[in-house]
């Protein structure tokens, strides 16, 4: 039996499409696609201002790999990775993963098993609900130790550190600098992420 790859674009927005199609799809370049609870998401690539704090916060990681090489497997963008939730007829690419570990197979499967251990979400106009909402519930039921959610507009980093079976809540302001116990000796400056978003 052949299978038909599906197209996507800008027009299939909020499409109902199933994961098994999604995935393979062929995409309309100049925009960002994610399926979310099988409703197709599209996104204008992101401006200054969000490549700006994504790269002050990668930039924080990649510091710290080079300096402990065998602390971070791999620090991957969205174009790098996915996380895929079958139950929940979604795959999602997060804005940076954070792998402390190699995966854990060799294949187009890893996606739906390699658990990143912090994702981190820059939050755009408009996409609130999709990243204190949805992602919340999608990336703890993936197995996401951390998930940070950065917010210009708020002027905060959200923290949700999975425990005793619920995300425990932190909140973290521009002066704050932030140690987490998935990697004794990092210390985030958020300062740097609020900066970087000030310049744009």
């Amino acid at each position: 039996m052949i299978q038909t790859i599906v197209k996507v674009g800008p027009q299939d927005h909020g499409r109902r499409m199933s994961l098994t199609e999604f995935e393979p799809a062929q995409v309309e370049e100049g925009h960002l696609y994610e399926l979310g609870r099988g409703l197709v998401i599209v996104s204008d690539v992101p401006k200054l201002k969000h490549f700006r704090q994504v790269d002050a916060v990668r930039g924080q990681f990649m510091v710290f790999k080079l300096a402990h090489p065998d602390r971070i497997y791999a620090i991957a963008a969205g174009s790098e990775c996915k996380i895929l939730l079958a139950d929940l007829q979604s795959e999602r690419h997060p804005d940076l993963a954070i792998y402390l570990t190699e995966p854990p197979r060799e294949d187009d499967e890893v996606w739906a098993i390699w658990i990143p251990d912090i994702v981190v979400e820059v939050v755009s106009p408009g996409s609130e609900l999709r990243y204190y909402v949805e992602k919340r519930e999608e990336y703890f039921d993936f197995g996401v130790k951390e998930y940070w959610i950065v917010d210009a507009d708020k002027q905060e980093v959200l923290v949700l550190r999975r425990s005793r079976g619920k995300w425990v809540e932190r909140v973290l302001q521009p002066g704050d600098v932030y140690e987490t116990k998935l990697l004794p000796d990092f210390k985030f400056d958020c300062r740097q992420v609020f900066q970087a978003a000030a310049r744009a």
